[in-house]
């Protein structure tokens, strides 16, 4: 008989915290999956970045925005912003990204939590 198996993100596998934030991963059904939590005045380039060694992201993302507004900004000019309800595909195209406002920002991440924040 298999198992049914319930994770939660208040019980996380692993935590990787920077400054402003934090990206809780749990695995779960042979999938890892992410949850994003930015505070106000968070940035990848500042917050992310230094401990990664990279001043851009480099991973691709498929996630949901839950709460907050952020931004994906590409070099080429292209600032795009997550707001809630909005599916999001960031492909592994060099971006940073921001929190817009005052509210923290929220996401679930289905692709790219394996390698993202390491």
């Amino acid at each position: 008989m298999l198992d049914v198996i319930l994770r939660r993100f208040d019980a996380p596998d692993e935590t990787r915290r920077f400054p402003r934030g934090r990206f809780d991963v749990v695995s779960v059904g042979g999938i890892t999956l992410g949850r994003a939590t930015y505070e106000p005045g968070w940035k990848w380039s500042e917050d992310v970045g230094p401990q990664v060694g990279a001043e851009r992201c480099h991973v691709e993302h498929v996630g949901l925005v839950l709460q907050g507004c952020a931004t994906a900004a590409f070099a080429d000019g292209r600032v795009i912003e997550l707001r809630p309800g909005t599916l999001f595909h960031i492909p592994a195209e060099p971006h940073d990204s921001w929190v817009v406002g005052d509210e923290p920002y929220i996401s679930l991440h289905f692709l790219g939590a394996s390698s993202y924040a390491r």
